[in-house]
């Protein structure tokens, strides 16, 4: 029996060895040929005309000035020379690092953040799935457009309308007087600043984020629903088990690209809407590198700073693709 049994062993070794240049041959013959890139140039040069605009348009302005990131280490002054006058090495990291009111801004830069995330990522979800239960189409288009009008409105008016709602002589406070309670300074309130910052930034931006999922859920295979239905499963388990599934690349792509954008909370707005009694919750990196950088100056100081917070949303970005990757079985790349 185990001469009989190592016989056959080898025979199988001998039959594996002889199919294999086979099998390499198949895989050579499957692929695609290679086109040489001035063929590929010439079929196709209508797209790469097409692409050529953006490509330019984010070398000079979003490749080309990370060369400023060396004043980070770099002593810079003003009308010098504009890679620094010398070099101090991480003088200025250390700076930052060592500076209370430093991380006091990175933590309400983390929590606004944060805030903005958690309630802004799942609103858009939500509004897509509803809207893609109405059936009256006239319904429907009235509600797109009353959710998608604020997002095409300047930051300034947004602001504006919020200082006027919120004012004390406003209409928040004019509704809470009526109903027998004080008025309420909201916008001079540290404690209320979070909640009126992310309560503008859903009213802006959910109606907007509707877009990508709706464009999505017509991507569902319809037949998977009409499955569904067949197996007794209801409008709730049908998008439980059908409709986010299939969006859910679309969920993975836009949580991976929030994340990455953690920390960089809104400056226009929060400049716009925060003052010196607020800064205890409202002061973010942005506008401490504002204050920093250009009201005093120090240049590389303010790189530095926003180096480090660059290097932390890149961190963000591919850890986040990394257990999406691991635990979704969806990721971005």
């Amino acid at each position: 029996m185990t001469n009989t049994t190592a016989v056959r062993a080898d025979e199988l070794a001998e039959v594996e060895q002889r199919s294999a240049p086979r099998r390499r041959l198949l895989r050579r013959t499957d692929r695609a040929p290679k086109v040489p890139w001035k063929i590929d140039l010439r079929r196709n040069w209508v797209l790469y005309a097409m692409a050529l605009l953006p490509v330019i348009f984010l070398l000079i302005f979003r490749y080309l000035p990370m060369i400023g990131n060396v004043i980070a280490f770099r002593r810079f002054r003003p009308g010098g020379n504009i890679f620094g006058e010398y070099w101090v090495g991480t003088y200025y990291v250390d700076m930052f690092l060592n500076d209370p009111q430093f991380w006091k801004v990175f933590a309400n830069t983390a929590i606004l953040g944060g805030l903005t995330l958690l309630v802004c990522f799942p609103l858009p979800i939500v509004l897509a799935l509803l809207l893609n239960e109405v059936r009256k189409k006239a319904f429907k288009r009235t509600i797109q457009s009353i959710s998608y009008l604020p997002h095409f409105l300047s930051i300034v008016i947004v602001a504006g309308m919020v200082m006027q709602l919120l004012s004390v002589q406003g209409t928040v406070n004019q509704i809470v007087t009526a109903l027998g309670g004080d008025a309420i300074p909201f916008l001079e309130r540290a404690e209320w600043f979070r909640t009126v910052y992310v309560t503008s930034e859903v009213w802006q931006t959910v109606g907007w984020g509707t877009i990508l999922y709706l464009a999505a859920l017509t991507t569902v295979d319809s037949s998977l629903y009409e499955a569904a239905r067949i197996d007794g499963a209801n409008r709730l388990r049908q998008t439980w088990h059908v409709t986010l599934p299939g969006i859910r690349p679309t969920m993975v792509t836009l949580l991976i690209l929030n994340v990455g954008t953690f920390l960089n909370v809104g400056f226009e707005k929060v400049l716009l809407l925060y003052n010196p009694l607020t800064y205890s919750t409202a002061d973010v990196i942005s506008t401490y590198l504002y204050r920093v950088g250009l009201v005093a100056n120090n240049f590389s100081y303010a790189a530095a700073i926003g180096l480090f917070q660059a290097l932390i949303g890149l961190a963000m970005v591919l850890t986040a693709n990394l257990v999406s990757r691991r635990v979704v079985g969806a990721s971005l790349w």
